[in-house]
């Protein structure tokens, strides 16, 4: 694909640049008046939305009031450090470099580019910025006097501006952006502004993370040879193909969230758990969930758990096996869990081990989300979703985006609209863009039982299916992984779930983050993890004493899950049970767009 910031250096067409420029100021033209008429469209929504940060934002400016000490350190130390920024400045231009104060490194990877350190006048603006940066974040941290809730919110809205306001995010000083102007005579600026209004439909700016036609599911992606083997209004079972002649005996069934869709772990060949898991020789099924739409909106937390139940029921026609071990990924463990206590308290014992992907049971430190989920928040966007019968899933994915901004909207930002790059093909940006809906009933139960309430936690809190559920009494054996830097699913509070069971647990937490760390191939180790075969009654001192491994934690697993599986059996081809085929994987669920 066309990289237009790696043209190589050519010498500039004073005319033709002038011409692009003059057609980029043209495009940016239409796009302001695109975006004028969807606001003022939006302005009666806007008027009915949730005003929780500026609220926020408000409480933490009257508080600097009361905090004259706070403010007056803040202001001396960005005095001192603006005055060597200053001091340094003008040892260079006067040719007494070797006098100036030392400046601290930059290590921040969106000021990587070599332009940033050619000019002094970048050096000034990014050195400033830098220290205003830790100015206002000093400022956004004096919260004493806030409840917890105003403090982290402020934080995050005033850490929000700070990125926003970044000097690579304008062309007019991000000197990277100049350098691509005078390379290309302007035309990255007027395929920058084609992009941007490419991007913007539907009232909405939608950045491209990744080009959407390189890949088509069950080509490109989703590929691990498999078969539909059962359907319901809710999900479509895969059942994989083997690739041994042998195969353990117990299957496995993995519950996928229903938030974005189940080939998160059958990217591609080098990097599916699926297939993978299938050359262990295991026989693996597949939960594929359905997108949901308005005739969906009254499905509750309970029908997806009812869902879960019938994929084990039709595991057990297509292998003549009841018992089996089973995996859960994010909201598709916390409703592993809690299915496993619906069936603890019916008497049901066929879960003879489950795994857990980066998993919350226990809701009390939901992590950095929990700025978007108040009891104001959640009722705004109940009533949003009342109008459709579901959430859409690209808001969804604009609220974690929000949480990684620099990295998951402004690079993108600077790469699409100020260099005029095409997005680069990504196999996981293409799944993290292949969003789902959520239906009204089941999002709201889940927001508010589980995150504002805590219930899951909580012993009889929660009735599913008119059985009143404890975790505390789940005994099956249990394997935990977590990863280090989840933002999503904080480990420690992952860790404090896991403590909640009865029966025997395995917890192991691997490097990277919420995706990254799962999707960790066994046969590259890009991550390590930590073990420790004993769960400390405090996360902190459970990896004080952990040991670090450096490989994936898949082995780990892999021979955790064989000890429940142990006999053999020969493999089983899809229809070759009780249920027919009724189509080729990926399935049909997997493939509707929002």
């Amino acid at each position: 694909m066309q990289n237009l910031a790696q043209k190589p250096t050519h010498s500039t067409d004073p005319v033709l640049l002038q011409t692009n420029v003059t057609t980029a100021l043209l495009l940016w033209q239409q796009f302001i008046a695109r975006f004028l008429v969807a606001t003022s469209q939006k302005s009666q929504d806007a008027q009915q939305s949730d005003n929780s940060f500026s609220t926020a934002l408000t409480k933490w400016g009257v508080n600097l009031f009361l905090h004259p000490n706070a403010v007056m350190q803040a202001n001396m130390e960005l005095f001192q450090t603006q005055a060597k920024l200053w001091q340094h400045t003008t040892a260079r231009l006067f040719g007494f470099g070797h006098l100036s104060p030392d400046m601290p490194a930059i290590t921040d990877k969106r000021f990587k580019h070599p332009a940033w350190q050619e000019h002094h006048f970048t050096e000034v603006l990014l050195q400033s910025y830098l220290n205003l940066s830790t100015y206002w974040r000093t400022l956004a941290q004096t919260a004493n006097g806030l409840s917890e809730e105003d403090a982290k919110k402020a934080e995050f809205l005033i850490n929000s501006m700070i990125d926003a306001l970044a000097p690579n995010n304008y062309s007019h000083t991000n000197p990277q952006v100049w350098q691509t102007i005078l390379e290309t005579n302007g035309e990255n600026l007027v395929k920058g502004m084609r992009n941007l209004l490419d991007d913007f439909q539907d009232g909405q700016l939608r950045i491209r993370m990744t080009d959407m036609k390189a890949f088509e599911l069950g080509r490109d992606i989703a590929t691990t040879p498999g078969k539909v083997v059962f359907k319901n209004e809710l999900l479509e079972l895969l059942q994989y193909t083997p690739t041994t002649t042998k195969v353990r005996q117990r299957p496995v069934l993995i519950v996928p969230p229903w938030i974005n869709k189940y080939y998160i772990l059958d990217l591609r060949e080098k990097n599916s758990f699926v297939k993978w898991a299938v050359d262990q020789g295991n026989t693996v099924f597949m939960i594929s969930w359905v997108n949901p739409d308005s005739q969906h909106r009254d499905l509750n937390f309970e029908d997806y758990m009812q869902a879960a139940i019938a994929a084990m029921d039709a595991v057990e026609a297509a292998t003549g096996e009841r018992d089996l071990n089973l995996i859960g990924y994010c909201l598709g463990g916390t409703l592993t869990a809690a299915t496993l206590a619906h069936l603890k308290a019916k008497g049901d014992d066929r879960v003879k081990s489950a795994t857990f992907f980066t998993t919350l049971l226990d809701f009390a430190e939901p992590g950095e989300i929990g700025v978007f989920l108040s009891e104001q928040q959640v009722g705004s966007l109940e009533k949003r979703m009342d109008k459709n019968g579901y959430l859409d899933g690209k808001d969804m994915g604009t609220a974690f985006n929000m949480l990684r901004a620099n990295d998951l909207i402004w690079s993108f930002f600077v790469n699409l609209y100020l260099l005029g790059n095409d997005p680069m093909p990504f196999d996981l940006l293409y799944w993290n863009s292949d969003s789902t809906r959520m239906p009204a009933a089941m999002h709201s139960y889940y927001l508010r039982n589980m995150y504002l309430n805590n219930c899951l936690s909580q012993a009889n809190c929660l009735t599913l299916s008119g059985t009143p559920i404890d975790l505390r009494t789940i005994d099956t054996p249990a394997y935990f992984v977590s990863t280090h830097d989840d933002h999503i699913a904080p480990w420690r509070s992952t860790y404090a779930g896991a403590k909640l069971f009865a029966g025997p647990v395995r917890f192991v937490l691997g490097q990277s983050g919420h995706i990254a760390g799962i999707v960790n191939p066994a046969a590259a180790n890009k991550y390590g993890h930590w073990i420790n075969e004993t769960l400390d009654e405090n996360a902190d001192d459970w990896l004080f004493d952990a040991t670090k491994v450096d490989l994936s934690w898949w082995h780990d697993w892999n021979r955790w899950v064989a000890t429940f599986s142990s006999e053999e059996v020969d493999a089983r081809i899809p229809g070759a049970g009780k249920l027919e085929v009724l189509g080729d994987a990926p399935g049909t669920y997997v493939r509707q767009k929002i």
